[in-house]
């Protein structure tokens, strides 16, 4: 019996004193956290959608509270959640529905040829990965509609296009996440400022003799967008059309002088359209970070 006490006195002891050292150490090791960091990530819908380039919210929240991260990066926040970070850390920010980021489909799937009857597994990635055949476009950069960007959209902002038809976005839904960016295969969903109204809805690389033959609405290089760009925002450059979004002013010169109709412009939303859909987003936003 006394052998037995003393067996659990020493394993008494042995637990308390490594329990002491233990709470010692955390106490002399801890590293001090940032309490605006904390704050931070407090706000955060708690996605943890990457869409703003970090692992997880509490990633974004240490990286921009080092100031290494913008603060507007984190769309499912909605717009007033920069506002509300640059309370916490002393910085001013100038609210801008504007600038809202919207994903959009680079490819209008219009009279684009279709040299066979696809038969294989109806996603955009399998199909891309498919050897020769690629799908089921004779162009190798269009959009396939498989909708594999459809199936990754949490908030349903998503829809597919149908038949020759490109994918549908809701921007009053979209929280610029870019799920769907990384799962095109084919690079053709892009998310941009709400603002930026004039786009170019082609991939193609292909030069223009070829990529006109296999599509109506391809670009083809003719540099007509160039020459009437009074602001020197368009350029030609390997066989595409590329816009510079800080040139640009949205004149719509450009779309009226493309042959093929690949430059295409929606209407500028105005200031309460624009409002309107922003609150579309926070509270689409709400429910995402409520279920994530």
């Amino acid at each position: 019996m006394a052998d037995y006490l003393l067996a659990v006195l020493a394993m008494t002891a042995l637990g308390g004193f490594f329990g002491f050292l233990l709470a010692y150490a955390a106490r002399r090791l801890a590293v001090p956290v940032d309490p605006r960091m904390e704050a931070v990530d407090g706000m955060l819908p708690g996605a943890n959608c990457g869409g703003c380039g970090f692992a997880g919210c509490r990633a974004f929240a240490e990286a921009v509270t080092a100031g290494n991260a913008g603060l507007t990066l984190c769309a499912p926040g909605g717009q007033e959640l920069p506002g509300k970070i640059g309370g916490v850390l002393g910085v001013e920010v100038s609210a801008d529905p504007g600038g809202r980021p919207v994903a959009w489909c680079a490819c209008q799937r219009k009279e684009v040829a279709i040299p066979y009857d696809y038969r294989g597994i109806r996603t955009c990635r399998a199909a891309s990965a498919g050897g020769l055949s690629g799908g089921p476009l004779a162009c190798r950069f269009g959009c396939l509609g498989f909708g594999d960007c459809v199936a990754v959209c949490a908030p349903g902002a998503l829809e597919p296009g149908g038949e020759g038809q490109p994918i549908r976005v809701d921007a009053g839904k979209c929280l610029g996440c870019r799920k769907c960016v990384a799962a095109c295969p084919r690079g053709l969903m892009l998310v941009a400022p709400i603002r930026e109204t004039v786009r170019v809805a082609c991939r193609s690389r292909d030069r223009g003799a070829v990529a006109g033959k296999l599509c109506a609405h391809a670009c083809i290089a003719c540099r007509r967008c160039e020459r009437v760009c009074k602001r020197e925002a368009i350029r030609v450059q390997d066989n595409l059309a590329e816009i510079d979004a800080a040139r640009c002013d949205g004149c719509g010169e450009c779309v009226r002088a493309c042959l093929k109709k690949c430059i295409t412009a929606r209407q500028r939303p105005a200031a309460a359209e624009t409002a309107e859909t922003a609150e579309a987003a926070e509270t689409a936003a709400g429910r995402a970070g409520a279920g994530g």
